[in-house]
This record gives structure tokens, C-alpha cells and sequence, in this order.
């Protein structure tokens, strides 16, 4: 009886010529060439010619001189991963490709120079290289206002020391800096927070932060491009309405954020009842909370368990609507 043709040959995209001289050089695995010639009647060319599509994919292989035929599932799994890899490439780039579309559409709406007068660009610029702390240091000197900053992580940068220095010369001269944090950075850098904090800067914790920001007065706001936490390209502004609404977008973080009650004793203590309670409302697993907040599992489940002892309920369905009534969140 001759073998049951494989459906997922030709899903694969060979033709039945193809498909039909695989199966018949099966049994002769391992054999030679001019055996499995023979056995096929075609000559050691022709042969050759037509064993290229299934050389291509992999379903026969040539050693020695020896046609070698791998077991189909296995060479059909390989198959399956190598266009998953295929499909997964194409995917990110015509992701990629969508994700420009609007920047292209964007440029296309450009006005006319006929159309409109006055013409200048925007005051700022996509940079890379040059010295990061030399260029902040400078931007201080030269600004006035309120200093505000997004850290997400800048207590690990090795600049962190000589920053702080030049930022504590700043605030000497009766300037304001405010600096938010992830509410992680308690427990992994609270001697940085503590050394800010003694230099005279306001801080407040939120459970996470999207970017690295830093704003000047109205004279300066800077963040990677794009938004994340990385130290270049960075983008320079200096427009004022662009660093206004930078500002507001601070203010309404801050806002969100909890003060720290004291950073004394080696040791920051803030309150994290409304961080818990966000996160409850938002579903969110303890697990999840915990590392979200940098504090342990069994913290959260302590602190839990006694802001709901608090409210006086038996849920966490409860807790938040109860929370809720009483203008905790």
C-alpha cells in the first residue's frame, strides 16, 4: 500500500511531485545516491535537481554522498519554529511600520509657508554624547525657579554623588527642588533619599514612575527619547509652552504622590495605605503589590489585613468601597 501523503507537506508549500518523491526516497535512508537513484529511476542529476526543494526545507539531508531522511514530526517542528521566527520578525516590523504611520500622516499637515507667517522652530534639540552631568550642572547654574525631577532609578547612576553636590549649591541659594520616586526606592536606596532629603529637598514616593524627567524653572525640561529610563537620546526643551505643560504634568504627580514623614534614623517610613488601597481596587494580587511597592510579601499582608481590621470589614471589595466613602482614595 502506498504511504498516505502528508497534508502538512503541502501546507508547507511543496507540490505533489515534490511531496510524492519524498516518500518514495523514506525507505531509502542512508543508502548512497546513485542507490536511491536507482531505486527512484531517475539519473544522479536529475535526481539532484529534484531533491532541492526538500534539501531547502530540511525534510532530506546529503552526507557522505548519503541521502539521509530525519523523522517528519521532528523536521515538521523545526519547520513550525523557524516561521514562527519568520512570523514574529514580520510582526515587530510592521508594528514598527504602524507605530510611524501617524508621525508620516503628522508630517504630511505640516502648513505651507504660504499659508502661514512667522515661521521659527520649536527651542530644543535631540542630542546624544557630551557629558550629562557637566551639561546639568550648567543648566543649573543658569536657571531660576523651582527645580522638579521624575527618578525612577537615577539613585544607581554613578553621577549620583556630584549631582547631589551641585544640587545642594543650588538649593543653598534659596531655589526649591522637588523630587518624586518609586515607592521601591525606600528599601533599595534610602541612604540616597536620606542625603537628598538633608540637602533640602522635598520628596514623595508613588508606586511607579513611566520616565526620567528633570525641570528648570521655565527654562529647562529634559527626558529620554523616547519616554523611559535611559540617558540618551535625550530631548532639550527650552519652549515655554512645551516646559509649562511638563510642569503641570509634575504637578499632577506630584499630587498623586505621598510625602515621606521623616527620613531619620537610617530608615524612611511613609505612610503606604493609599498605595495598598489603589492597588486593591485595581485587583491587583499581593504578590504583585509587593513588588510594586518594595516591600515584602508578608508586609503586605500584615498592612492589609489591619486597613481592613481599620475599616471594619471582611473583604477587599469591602475595603475599597468603604475607602472610598470615607475619602481615603
Amino acid at each position: 500500500m502506498p504511504p498516505v501523503r502528508s497534508s502538512a507537506l503541502a501546507a508547507l508549500g511543496l507540490d505533489r511531485a515534490a511531496e510524492e518523491l519524498y516518500f518514495k526516497v523514506v525507505p531509502a535512508s542512508g543508502h548512497t545516491l546513485l542507490g536511491v537513484a536507482r531505486l527512484v529511476q531517475l539519473s544522479l542529476d536529475h535526481l539532484l535537481h529534484d531533491l532541492g526543494p526538500l534539501l531547502e526545507m530540511g525534510l532530506v539531508r546529503l552526507e557522505d554522498k548519503r541521502l539521509i531522511v530525519p523523522p517528519l514530526p521532528s523536521v515538521v517542528a523545526a519547520l513550525v519554529q523557524r516561521e514562527a521566527r519568520v512570523a514574529e520578525t514580520t510582526g515587530a516590523r510592521l508594528t514598527a511600520l504602524a507605530d510611524v504611520v501617524p508621525h508620516l500622516v503628522a508630517a504630511s499637515t505640516r502648513p505651507d509657508e504660504s499659508d502661514v507667517a512667522d515661521v521659527r522652530p520649536i527651542d530644543g534639540e535631540l542630542s546624544s554624547g557630551g557629558n550629562p552631568l557637566e551639561m546639568l550642572s550648567q543648566m543649573l547654574r543658569s536657571s531660576r525657579g523651582d527645580m522638579l525631577w521624575l527618578r525612577p532609578d537615577a539613585w544607581a547612576m554613578p553621577r549620583e554623588a556630584a549631582l547631589s553636590e551641585a544640587l545642594a549649591q543650588v538649593i543653598a541659594t534659596g531655589r526649591k527642588s522637588r523630587a518624586i520616586y518609586p515607592v521601591r526606592a525606600l528599601s533599595e536606596a534610602p541612604e540616597a533619599l536620606q542625603n537628598r532629603a538633608r540637602i533640602g529637598e522635598q520628596i514623595r514616593v508613588i508606586p511607579e514612575l513611566p520616565t526620567r524627567m528633570f525641570i528648570l524653572g521655565q527654562d529647562h525640561a529634559v527626558l529620554p527619547e523616547p519616554l523611559g529610563i535611559s540617558d540618551e537620546p535625550r530631548v532639550h526643551v527650552r519652549q515655554r509652552s512645551i516646559v509649562t505643560a511638563l510642569t503641570y504634568w509634575f504637578e499632577s504627580l506630584w499630587a498623586q504622590a505621598a510625602p515621606v514623614p521623616d527620613l531619620d534614623m537610617g530608615e524612611a517610613r511613609p505612610d503606604l495605605r493609599r498605595f495598598l488601597l489603589e492597588q486593591l481596587v485595581a485587583g491587583a494580587t499581593d504578590e504583585i503589590i509587593a513588588r510594586k511597592l518594595g516591600i515584602s510579601l508578608r508586609t503586605v499582608r500584615r498592612r492589609v489585613a489591619a486597613m481592613m481590621a481599620d475599616l471594619g470589614v471582611d473583604t477587599r471589595f469591602q475595603a475599597g468601597v468603604e475607602a472610598c466613602r470615607r475619602g481615603w482614595i
